[in-house]
């Protein structure tokens, strides 16, 4: 997801070999500015992931899933919004006591509603960390990935492929059942993030609510770093949200999860590319160059982990896999050969309780970009479209 960035993951595309074909000059990846995670792709199970730079990609994202059907809802919120004021700051518990009902624990409720759905198609996990990063990486995390529109932030190319969407809106129809206007549509993507990372392996923490939803909702304004950027760029990139060197390879340790399409890795398999890679392990590259044949766009897809014992959990594998000239991304394998990120990568590799302790860090860091809170935004009454 850094997830994000990594950041991270939209993961899931319901059959490992269906992804969008992504060719050296494909468009509509965004503009060269930064401030997203690294894409995800879900398949089947799970999915996620991250382009732009010298003979790459233009900036990433993995193959596309149909959402709900666009309307013309307006892309930009009502003409003048009330003057904020000083952001109250997010907190555990927060919608305690709030619901008519005062003995109603909402986000229980939303919890619970969230586990039915991950024991039923776990995919959503990828789908999911891929929507929160896309989201809090444009004007922070405020939802505004949700509105619907003809050039809402859903529309633009690396987000074709994000689901999750009915989920989102089926927790949304219980919060306002059970706690009318109370609960934002931003709050319930992080909430619903939080559970499906526990429940996919990862850490336990505990989850912040008070984020208030956005007003603007503009493709123009989606650009997301590339999984074809060096670990320099990557790091400037995720340094511009704050993020520090160590947090990003946590964070884009989220491809633990989540597969990638051909056109991500491809040039990485065969002599003669910009890309060819000569030290990826010689068994991964006989593993995938029937996946993915030479000269050819195929819309097949690989696990980011190729550990097979857990490419839909969230651990430490994939840091171990990348140690061992393992990674499918670019910028996944390059985090293991640049000094300004390796001795991370070791570390997360040696230690699954450090690598869940610093992802828990690091996801309470990214749910809280930017927020909106007090009386900044509004409280949404559907997820798609603003009041």
């Amino acid at each position: 997801m850094a997830l994000l960035l990594i950041l991270t993951i939209s993961h899931a595309d319901q059959s490992h070999g269906s992804s969008l074909k992504h060719g050296r000059s494909k468009p509509g990846y965004g503009r060269k500015s930064h401030g997203s995670v690294h894409g995800i792709k879900g398949h089947g199970s799970n999915g996620r992931h991250m382009g732009h730079g010298r003979n790459k990609p233009p900036r990433f994202n993995l193959p596309i899933i149909s959402g709900p059907p666009l309307d013309l809802s307006p892309i930009i919120g009502p003409p003048s919004t009330p003057t904020p004021t000083t952001p109250s700051g997010l907190q555990v518990g927060f919608y305690k006591g709030l619901c008519p009902n005062k003995l109603v624990d909402i986000e229980a409720a939303l919890t619970t509603k969230v586990q039915e759905h991950f024991r039923k198609d776990p995919s959503i996990l990828p789908a999911l960390l891929r929507m929160q990063f896309h989201d809090c990486f444009v004007h922070g995390c405020d939802a505004s990935i949700l509105i619907n529109g003809l050039s809402s932030e859903k529309t633009a190319g690396p987000n074709l492929s994000v689901r999750g969407y009915d989920l989102i809106d089926a927790l949304k129809d219980i919060a306002e059942a059970q706690c009318p206007g109370v609960v934002s549509c931003a709050d319930i993507i992080a909430i619903a993030t939080k559970e499906v990372l526990r429940m996919g392996g990862g850490p336990n923490y505990s989850i912040q609510t008070g984020r208030r939803d956005g007003l603007i909702s503009r493709a123009q304004d989606v650009n997301l770093p590339s999984p074809f950027l060096t670990v320099s760029e990557t790091i400037s990139a995720f340094n511009a949200k704050k993020f520090t060197t160590e947090e990003i390879v946590i964070l884009l340790g989220c491809h633990t999860v989540g597969v990638s399409s051909c056109g991500f890795f491809q040039d990485r398999l065969y002599q003669g590319t910009t890309q060819f890679d000569p030290i990826m392990d010689p068994t991964l590259r006989k593993q995938l160059m029937p996946i993915c044949p030479k000269g050819t766009t195929a819309n097949n897809s690989t696990f980011l982990d190729q550990n097979s014992q857990s490419s839909n959990i969230v651990d430490n594998s994939f840091f171990v896999q990348i140690l061992e000239q393992r990674g499918i991304l670019p910028i996944d394998q390059s985090l293991a050969r640049d000094p300004k990120t390796v001795s991370f990568v070791k570390q997360f590799a040696q230690s699954a309780s450090l690598f869940n302790s610093k992802l828990a860090s690091a996801m309470v860091k990214l749910q809280a970009l930017d927020v909106l809170t007090g009386s900044q935004g509004e409280i949404r009454k559907t997820c798609n479209r603003f009041n």
